[in-house]
């Protein structure tokens, strides 16, 4: 088993976070009414669909570099 370093560790944390923000802006855009607005609800959402993607694949990247070490 590969040993997890400390920037695979955090960039799965931005991941996770990232992952939930999007969830979470979904759920308050089809409520109505969110709670932050459309507007910043939408932007939050936006943006934290492609962090997601990016930041796991740059932990699957730093993984398989150590890999090989």
């Amino acid at each position: 088993m590969t040993p997890i370093t400390a920037k695979s560790g955090i960039l799965l944390a931005l991941c996770c976070i990232t992952a939930i923000a999007g969830v979470g802006s979904v759920f308050e855009l089809s409520s109505g009414e969110p709670e932050l607005g459309s507007l910043t609800t939408g932007i939050i959402l936006a943006l934290s669909v492609p962090l997601t993607g990016i930041s796991f694949w740059a932990a699957v990247q730093d993984t398989r570099a150590n890999q090989e070490r």
